[in-house]
């Protein structure tokens, strides 16, 4: 074995997996190859969140026999959501018999062992168990392959159990990770130069409540981090609005070196879409919480997530949806189309919305939040912006903005890369902010 070559699909937490996945190849003395043909080792880090990520992934691996064939000493393995569902493994090893090993999301620290069997045995392993997250004691190492930005597991696992999410099916419970842990991945990060960390989770908010923290929960354990010695910026995600509470908003206010930036799911404006998503807010208190968010942080940059066509959603539910993004204007706006998972308990749900309406109403909604969005990143010319200055670009510094967008600056031989700039955001041109010094 020599090379390797990851497949990634998915959210931010399968990419940091990815990063752990290619810390146990490299281990092992694998160098990542540059295409795929190149590889002795072929992982497939699979998604299963919606139903055109497994059809994706179900081409992708189908791609791959010709190689297999060509050289079947090649180890394919498949990790991941979607390898953990109930008899994924089993549908993957017939469609796929040159599979050598699955495993699943809450096992992948422990891919280096599975491979390790495989050369020795040389037959077929299903390695995926059931039960939640299980963290290697004596820890992994990481291949980031950006220098700058580190994402950081504080918890795996969710329990909010959302009717159309086949998450905590896959991810188990929630499960923290001890702060002292967190805080010496955190700390060796700083001292090797990354300047925005991002701590993850599939509900930050609810860190520490499974009682495996002593007694520290998130606004504590981001404090903590924020008060760390370091040129850095923190930020983290995702939160649900039903456990955003007053002491984050506080603690993310009173601290510079917490982003402010807050990705925060609505997924619908209408209390009935809500109820049936079991999502356990109203719209009234998703409000009632952006409205404490924006008085503490003015300038808070706001993004969230949005499902159209969810069932029993009918024109009068898409019009407060509608409303909702009208009232709030985010910055971005993530929007899908509800797509059915087996095993969720709105997959039985009565009145499913055709896709020809799905269509509509994505359309509808996209062409409002661009022009939303277009107008606050209009509205952000003449203020001044912390940036991160990420590479050059002809004659431009390219920087990226807090908000996440990028910022074009003129060359300035005193300014480099991994430097944090203040600038005054002069233009707002083809979808990018200019900045000057």
């Amino acid at each position: 074995m020599e090379k390797y070559f990851i497949y990634t699909y998915g959210c931010q937490m399968n990419v940091h997996e990815s990063e752990k996945l290619a810390g146990m190849l490299e281990t092992k003395g694998l160098k990542k190859a540059e295409k795929v043909d190149e590889a002795d080792v072929i992982v497939f880090n699979t998604c299963c969140i919606r139903e055109s990520a497994e059809q994706k992934i179900m081409g992708n691996i189908g791609a791959i026999k010709p190689l297999k064939k060509k050289n079947k000493d090649i180890i394919v393995a498949v990790c991941g959501c979607m390898s953990q569902q109930k008899d994924k493994p089993m549908l993957l090893r017939k469609k796929f018999p040159f599979i050598n090993i699955i495993f699943g999301a809450n096992n992948i620290e422990f891919f280096s062992d599975y491979l390790d069997e495989y050369n020795k045995e040389k037959k077929y392993l299903n390695k995926v168990i059931e039960g939640n997250y299980q963290e290697k004691e004596d820890g992994i190492s990481f291949v980031r392959d950006n220098k700058l930005y580190a994402y950081v597991n504080i918890m795996y696992g969710c329990n909010n159990f959302c009717t159309y999410c086949i998450v905590p099916f896959v991810r188990g419970r929630e499960v923290s990770r001890h702060p002292d842990t967190i805080y010496r991945e955190v700390k060796d990060l700083i001292s090797r130069g990354y300047k925005v960390i991002t701590l993850l989770g599939q509900n930050v908010n609810s860190y520490g409540l499974d009682n495996n923290t002593g007694g520290v929960l998130f606004p504590k354990l981001l404090e903590t981090i924020a008060n760390f010695e370091g040129d850095f910026e923190v930020r983290f995600m995702t939160s649900h609005p039903k456990d955003i509470s007053d002491d984050l908003i506080e603690v993310m206010a009173r601290n510079d070196k917490i982003s402010k930036t807050l990705h925060l799911p609505a997924q619908s404006g209408s209390n009935t879409i809500l109820k049936s998503m079991n999502r356990n807010y109203t719209v009234e208190s998703y409000l009632e919480k952006i409205e404490k968010i924006k008085a503490k942080m003015p300038n808070i940059t706001l993004s969230t997530d949005i499902i159209v066509g969810f069932p029993g959603e009918g024109e009068e539910e898409y019009q407060l949806t509608k409303k909702l993004l009208s009232t709030v204007r985010y910055h971005n706006a993530f929007i899908f189309m509800y797509s059915p998972r087996r095993g969720t308990v709105a997959e039985k749900m009565e009145n499913q919305v055709s896709i020809e309406e799905k269509h509509r109403r994505v359309n509808d909604l996209l062409k409002l939040e661009h022009e939303i969005s277009d107008e606050l990143f209009h509205n952000m010319v003449g203020s001044n912006q912390r940036v991160l200055v990420e590479g050059e670009v002809n004659e431009f510094l390219i920087a990226k903005a807090q908000c996440g967008k990028v910022v074009k600056i003129e060359k300035n031989e005193s300014i480099h890369i991994g430097e944090f700039v203040y600038v005054k955001i002069v233009d707002y041109k083809s979808g990018d902010l200019i900045g000057k010094i």
